[in-house]
């Protein structure tokens, strides 16, 4: 059986880098929350996935009620409801509210 060894600093950092504690679901609410209204595609960018996957996100948080799409001329834009409970068991004592204000407390 070979023996382990550490793993080189640079390895570690690209295995750290390749996880993330929020889903792409989650980046694309918290992109979606800020200030300034983004279409889809600034979102894709800013999330780092593809426009389409963004689309499939935005409806799934459609269907649940998350967000809700309307239409300013030509745009879309998109209303969060922050009074939805978190889906997981573990943070259903939480709303969606409580989720972006812990992630955007300091902006």
């Amino acid at each position: 059986m070979p023996i382990q060894t550490a793993k080189e600093p640079e390895t570690a950092k690209k295995e750290a880098s390749s996880w993330t504690f929020f889903s792409n679901h989650a980046h694309v609410l918290l992109s979606l929350d800020a200030p300034e209204d983004k279409v889809l595609r600034d979102v894709a960018l800013e999330v780092g996935i593809t426009e389409r996957a963004v689309q499939g996100i935005v409806a799934d948080l459609e269907a649940a009620g998350v967000i809700t799409r309307y239409k300013e001329g030509r745009c879309n834009r998109y209303k969060i409801n922050r009074k939805v409970k978190l889906r997981h068991a573990i943070e259903s004592h939480r709303s969606v509210g409580d989720l972006l204000d812990f992630v955007h407390k300091d902006k």
